[in-house]
């Protein structure tokens, strides 16, 4: 014979000594598989690391339902294709969970996303991880989302380029001189070793980007990083051959970047961009020359949520 028992809810049933409302109460890290639009709009499942919280505006209550979060992520997200509008009606189903002891609720999900690159001139191609987080926070106004993404490109500085010019033009009026040119004397001159006299120092760079969307629909992710992508000029590749190589040789001897180069392509970008009403972003050169980086740092407004914002990251 089953007996039904009443178990203890420790969380409802016993009054906090100290009797304060909180911020923020949830759990943070939890291993979640969701679906994402990737190449061509077609689904790819990816592991994402999400954090959930709630409000607790009831100072007498001891504590929240904590797991009927967890099972609510994990029956909702986990279900169905990400999108704005389902991420909206999880907050709600948070906030109705926890039966008047919280009126907001937020989440933070994490993950890295893969994509195809195709390569510059072959036919190979390969796959590149792209790191996303996805902020959105539901209180009695309208719902507020952030979106981070991180872009990896490569940067050759102007400065060395010049300097690199300069030496080769040097070398080459000491190997020449006055003396009558011979057009495939210089062409073998040119190719050989002796012409490699001086090499612009390049480094892989990063721009950290965090935007504050105008609603809560979500862009499209590849597309996104694609366009910010060219915006920069210079993405890192995937699969190469040899004349991969050199085509990606010549594409950054023609967008010579210094950091603050690459920043003002970036916000020039993130500036036509109309679901974007605020934005945030650092460019990083992790140099080849120095032991340590150069930055730039720029937000469209100066707003609270943007101060800590390289903490992100």
């Amino acid at each position: 014979m089953n007996m039904m028992i009443t178990l203890p809810d420790v969380a409802a049933g016993q009054a906090d000594l100290n009797s304060l409302p909180l911020s923020w109460v949830g759990m943070e890290a939890i291993a979640l598989p969701i679906l994402v639009d990737g190449d061509g709009n077609q689904p790819v499942q990816v592991t994402a690391r999400a954090d959930v919280f709630v409000s607790l505006e009831k100072p007498e209550a001891k504590g929240i339902h904590m797991s009927r979060l967890y099972l609510r992520l994990n029956q909702q997200l986990s279900k169905q294709r990400l999108s704005g509008s389902g991420i909206s009606a999880l907050l709600k189903d948070m906030v109705q969970s926890q039966q008047g002891l919280s009126q907001a609720a937020k989440i933070n999900l994490q993950f890295d996303l893969p994509l195809v690159k195709s390569a510059l001139l072959s036919n190979e191609s390969g796959y590149q991880n792209y790191t996303v987080t996805l902020t959105r926070e539901l209180n009695s106004g309208s719902p507020i989302t952030d979106l981070s993404v991180t872009i990896p490109y490569s940067s050759t500085c102007p400065c060395s380029a010049a300097l690199s010019r300069q030496a080769l033009s040097e070398a080459f009026a000491q190997r020449f001189g006055a003396a009558q040119l011979d057009k495939e004397e210089l062409i073998q001159w040119l190719a050989s070793e002796q012409a490699s006299i001086a090499t612009p120092h390049s480094q892989r760079s990063y721009a950290y980007i965090r935007l504050r969307l105008t609603d809560e629909n979500l862009p499209n992710l590849p597309s996104l990083i694609f366009h910010l992508e060219q915006a920069i000029g210079t993405p890192v590749q995937t699969a190469v051959k040899r004349q991969d190589e050199q085509a990606f040789a010549k594409l950054n001897a023609q967008n010579l970047l210094f950091c603050e180069d690459a920043a003002r392509r970036i916000k020039q970008a993130l500036e036509l961009m109309p679901q974007v009403s605020d934005y945030w972003f650092k460019v990083e050169h992790q140099e080849s020359l120095h032991a340590h980086n150069a930055v730039v740092y720029d937000q469209k407004h100066h707003t609270d949520w943007l101060h800590n914002g390289h903490n992100a990251y």
